[in-house]
């Protein structure tokens, strides 16, 4: 589609030529197109939609790549993929082959870290401003950060250290305050933002100060200069200060972060103040789209809609959903149950729960490490905690995992989410390693079921028939299909087919509904199979490993990363144990799978029904 002034725009240069005029109908065009195309595509929409006239502002203010933005997540930087000579590929984004939903520094030198989780975006630009400093480049680093953000520790980490840099530090932190992470903003920083935003008599007194100034002619831009200090004068005369510059930055706002020419004037001001700075931006998340902006958090990630009346255009119930409420109900039962989420309460199932228990729900913000060892204190103050987490957050809590949670073999369940493939966020958000990890830490059981009917199953052993921490990690999506002939169980393994069959294959998790299709294809060709599917992947049974030691060959399909991962421990335990025939490991090895449909990167690395069936036919060839 053409657009009078996005279809222009190849690059930050060509905004710049734009007049101030045109700027408002630019936003609405960008605006128009985000929706078009996240409807198609899926994709994060809420927190783009929130950020239009920020990006705008920004490019317009500063020189990228020269300066340098970092976003943190980066999931709201497709207003800033647009303005960087991609609007004419923005239609393939998060497509296989197309451009990514997060910023990725091998796709444009504008993008200057690759993103995906939170609160990592200060860290990463005050060592980008300290080494300009120590080169003396007299460029700019802007970090922007949503208030969300602001729940996980490692931004104070950043700010504690970034605040003592100094005079000529040219770094300055956007915060985009609009009141959201993904789920409703909790916390004390939340409340302490809603306090400097309140205070009537600081806006009283700067407004009839500026007042004063506008009618002072001929003063110009040495009374602009001027007027970031008078700000700060006023601002101490009614808070005293604020937290951000008792830590040491200039702190300017809020401002409102739908205004271009306001947010211009902060930006160039934050130029003069010559320290770290902290500008704090007001948004509404997901404005210019009503169902958006009336459901931000339902809005924060979609997947295909319909433009009409905002709903999805599939919507079938998903693991997700399934937890959910198995958890409920078991709550409702067991007043010990108590369920942890870090920011996310709608995309892990808890929202019903949440409501049901307030009490026994805990939204500790994006903060997984806080996360772990809270579960811990709650199970050694006797309750017995669910911490539900997409896998590739989990990966943040590994200290704690290890340290407060298994060497004190407490009693946690950690459900977790998005486990395997996670499909077009591509790199940053594949569950691939938790097997992995886990696998390393001892007296920790972990738990990979393929079917709702098992999920619950696992559910039911984590919390009462298994000692110490247990993780129990499922897909994304929906159910797979199964063989009307599998009936699953609540045991640590299952077999499935023909029992005398040379040819063993072992998996778990999602894997299983494949390698049942390719054993339906093999019969076609007259080979008979037999499946080892484990449900319990930590600890392997011994019993399921000495049972197949008489196979001829076996092959493992492993939805996750070889090296340290589940098919490794098998090989180890089968080889103890005698077993002197053919074993083939099929698993992700060591790479970062690109973004593609989940369909599309099963095939890809070997793992659907089609490649199993090509594997096993090779093998015979040998």
């Amino acid at each position: 589609m053409e657009y009078k002034f996005l279809s222009k725009i190849r690059s930050p240069s060509d905004l710049k030529k734009l007049d101030d005029k045109d700027l408002p109908e630019l936003a609405d065009e960008i605006r128009e197109e985000l929706i078009k195309t996240v409807s198609k595509n899926g994709g994060h929409l809420a927190s783009n939609l929130g950020v239009v006239e920020l990006s705008i502002a920004l490019h317009r203010v500063f020189n990228s790549p020269r300066d340098k933005i970092v976003w943190d997540v980066g999931h709201q930087c497709y207003v800033h993929k647009m303005l960087t000579g991609r609007f004419s590929d923005f239609e393939t984004i998060r497509t296989p082959g197309g451009i990514s939903g997060f910023t990725r520094r091998n796709e444009s030198e504008h993008d200057i870290m690759s993103g995906g989780h939170s609160s990592v975006a200060l860290s990463a630009a005050y060592g980008i401003a300290a080494a300009n400093k120590l080169k003396n480049k007299k460029y700019y680093t802007i970090a922007v950060i949503g208030d969300g953000a602001f729940t996980g520790g490692m931004v104070y980490e950043a700010l504690n250290n970034a605040g003592r840099a100094g005079k000529g530090t040219k770094l300055i932190v956007i915060l985009n305050d609009n009141e959201m992470s993904i789920s409703k903003n909790v916390g004390a920083l939340a409340r302490y933002l809603a306090v400097i935003k309140a205070n009537p008599r600081y806006f009283r007194l700067k407004a009839k100060t500026e007042n004063v100034l506008n009618h002072i002619p001929l003063v110009g831009k040495s009374l602009a200069r001027g007027l970031y200090r008078v700000k700060t004068i006023i601002k101490n005369r009614v808070y005293n200060s604020t937290m951000f510059e008792e830590l040491g930055f200039r702190y300017m706002g809020p401002i409102d972060g739908h205004n271009i020419d306001h947010l211009c004037d902060a930006l160039e001001g934050a130029i003069e103040a010559d320290y770290p700075v902290v500008l704090h931006i007001n948004t509404t998340k997901g404005k210019g789209y009503g169902f958006a902006e009336n459901s931000p958090d339902e809005f924060h990630g979609v997947s295909a809609f319909d433009l009409d009346s905002g709903e999805p255009i599939y919507s079938e119930p998903s693991f997700s959903d399934r937890f959910g409420e198995f958890i409920t109900a078991a709550a409702e039962k067991d007043k010990r149950i108590c369920c942890i989420t870090a920011a996310m309460a709608l995309g892990t199932g808890l929202k019903k729960y949440s409501e049901m228990f307030p009490e026994r729900f805990f939204d500790v913000g994006i903060a997984e490490q806080h996360a772990a060892t809270f579960a811990a204190g709650l199970s050694r103050g006797g309750m017995l905690p669910v911490f539900a987490v997409y896998s590739t957050f989990l990966q943040r809590a590994y200290d704690q995992i290890i340290h407060d949670c298994a060497m004190q073999k407490l009693k946690i369940v950690f459900a977790v989410d998005r486990a395997g493939f996670v499909g077009a966020d591509g790199e940053s958000h594949h569950g691939i390693f938790d097997a992995a990890f886990l696998n390393s830490i001892p007296d920790i059981t972990v738990m990979s079921p393929t079917s709702f009917c098992e999920l619950e199953q696992c559910f039911i052993k984590a919390l009462y028939h298994t000692d110490g921490p247990v993780a129990v990690r499922y897909p994304r999506g929906i159910e797979p299909e199964l063989p009307d002939d599998f009936v699953c169980s609540d045991c640590d393994y299952d077999f499935y087919g023909d029992e005398n069959a040379e040819i063993t294959v072992v998996c778990y998790g999602r894997v299983f509904a494949e390698a049942c299709g390719a054993k339906r294809r093999l019969a076609e060709h007259g080979i008979n199979i037999k499946l080892l599917k484990l449900n319990t992947i930590k600890p392997i049974s011994n019993e399921a490993v000495k049972k197949i030691t008489d196979s001829a060959a076996i092959y493992f399909f492993e939805e996750g990363q070889r090296f340290g991962g589940i098919g490794e421990t098998f090989a180890d335990k089968l080889f103890k144990f005698g077993y002197t025939g053919k074993y083939y490991l099929t698993a992700v090895s060591g790479e970062f799978p690109k973004q593609n449909s989940i369909k599309g990167l099963m095939a890809h690395y070997g793992l659907d029904e089609v490649h199993i069936v090509q594997k096993i036919l090779e093998g015979r060839s040998e």
